[in-house]
């Protein structure tokens, strides 16, 4: 009896002794399970030695595309205008334009080309080239027109012609980004004096070069954003000529003007062509003489005979 409860007491403890282990070992692998470690970013390894070839090759990053709405457009501007004065108007009116824009200073306004002709008194032509701010052109137009009105001439021409220059700037800034980026990796390439004299060397060609690449895209950015900020105006001035003027510039007054001109031209040229025909047309009058008064006659003479 003694052995059977001895025995019936081990089996019971090894039966509880399994439980409690059977309990430990399911609530351990939920206690790992619950927070797994999160794999590395297996992407972004490898994108990265891309990105610094794209970056040491100046490729740099994508730039948004033109036509996306979030992107800034930049569009130049070039205005035309033309316009006919009374005589003598205009130089004065001309001058007048030109010292207008010299006023409102270089940072507003600056005048590019300025040319006058002057045929005779009563006929001259100019024109002016200016480039300045679209509001400070907006305003000088409607001052031009103004002032030809008063003078007495009018508007004969007008328009406007734009220029999308979105994609050209953002190019360029595009790649001025890419070589300042492989300009500053070459710099620290040579800091550090890493490798022989013929590596430093060629870093250093490679450097200049990269520098004056530099420089050039930075002034052709330069001169697209003025393009932009500052939009372009040309005006045309002509004198208005009457229709029976004696002006060289009118039909009629031109053809009056020539007439003696042209009729001492048309007798000189009888003379000449008279000048010119009268030794063949004596050598004509000889032959005909000859064969009138010699030939002929022995010709007739003998078909008489027959």
């Amino acid at each position: 009896m003694k052995r059977i409860v001895v025995l019936g007491l081990a089996a019971l403890t090894l039966a509880a002794c399994g439980g409690g282990s059977n309990g430990s070992y399911d609530s351990a692998p939920e206690a790992t399970m619950a927070s797994p470690a999160p794999p590395p970013p297996m992407s972004m390894k490898a994108s990265a030695p891309r990105m610094e070839m794209d970056e040491m090759s100046g490729s740099g990053p994508s730039e948004p595309s033109v036509g996306d709405p979030s992107t800034e457009q930049y569009i130049a501007y070039r205005y035309n205008l033309g316009m006919t004065l009374p005589k003598g108007q205009v130089e004065p009116m001309m001058a007048g334009h030109t010292a207008s824009c010299r006023a409102a200073g270089t940072s507003t306004c600056i005048v590019i080309n300025s040319n006058v002709y002057s045929q005779d008194e009563d006929y001259a032509s100019g024109n002016l080239s200016i480039r300045a701010t679209p509001d400070w052109i907006e305003s000088f137009v409607g001052s031009v027109e103004s002032d030809a009105t008063k003078a007495g001439g009018e508007i004969t021409q007008r328009s406007t012609n734009s220029e999308d220059l979105t994609r050209q700037i953002v190019d360029t800034g595009a790649r001025l980004d890419a070589q300042k980026t492989l300009q500053g990796r070459l710099m620290n390439l040579l800091e550090r004096r890493d490798g022989n004299l013929g590596e430093l060397l060629q870093i250093e060609r490679e450097l200049a070069r990269v520098t004056g690449d530099i420089e050039s895209i930075e002034a052709q950015l330069k001169t697209l954003r003025l393009r932009v900020s500052m939009s372009s105006l040309d005006i045309g001035y002509q004198t208005k000529v009457p229709a029976f003027s004696g002006s060289r510039e009118n039909p009629l007054g031109e053809a009056f003007g020539d007439f003696f001109y042209n009729l001492s031209g048309a007798i000189a040229a009888v003379i000449t062509a008279f000048a010119v025909g009268l030794p063949w047309i004596l050598l004509i009058a000889l032959f005909l003489w000859i064969w009138l008064k010699l030939i002929w006659p022995r010709l007739r003479g003998k078909k008489k005979k027959a």
